[in-house]
């Protein structure tokens, strides 16, 4: 069987571009999997604006646009944040977000269902508990290297 193409939440290349933390080795080393070719990802719109907003917020702007442009060279596969998206994100932010789920997420799982994804590689377990997605944490996929 075919590997999925996994879906690439913010929080992999955040980490592994930022300082000395738990996450940094297996984010590190997932970037590595897909510049080699070893993993097949696709992001969203969302993924590189989080990108951007994140060092606007810490006055860091042009740390933001290199990582984005990075980012846009590594996974040239930026999936669309279309209508339909929206209310299909709205209908499933009305389903999870009292359980946790944060707009950004039903977002992407919106995408991803729009795109027949299944599987994101995250940290965050938020996505946990929505139907039809398998999270793959990233240090349960570097263990498995």
């Amino acid at each position: 069987m075919a590997e999925p193409v996994y879906f690439l939440d913010v929080n992999v290349p955040m980490y592994a571009a930022g300082k000395a933390h738990p996450y940094k080795e297996s984010c590190t080393w997932i970037l590595r999997a897909i510049t080699e070719g070893r993993l097949d990802t696709a992001i969203d719109v969302e993924i590189i604006q989080a990108v951007l907003y994140r060092y606007g917020a810490i006055q860091r702007p042009e740390i933001g646009v290199q990582m984005a442009n990075s980012l846009l060279r590594l996974i040239p596969n930026v999936l669309p944040i279309t209508p339909a998206v929206v209310v299909r994100a709205i209908h499933l932010f009305a389903d999870y977000g009292p359980q946790g789920v944060k707009v950004r997420d039903v977002i992407h799982v919106a995408v991803m269902e729009s795109h027949d994804l299944t599987h994101i590689i995250s940290t965050d377990k938020h996505f946990d508990p929505i139907e039809g997605i398998v999270r793959i944490d990233p240090q349960i996929l570097f263990a498995q290297r």
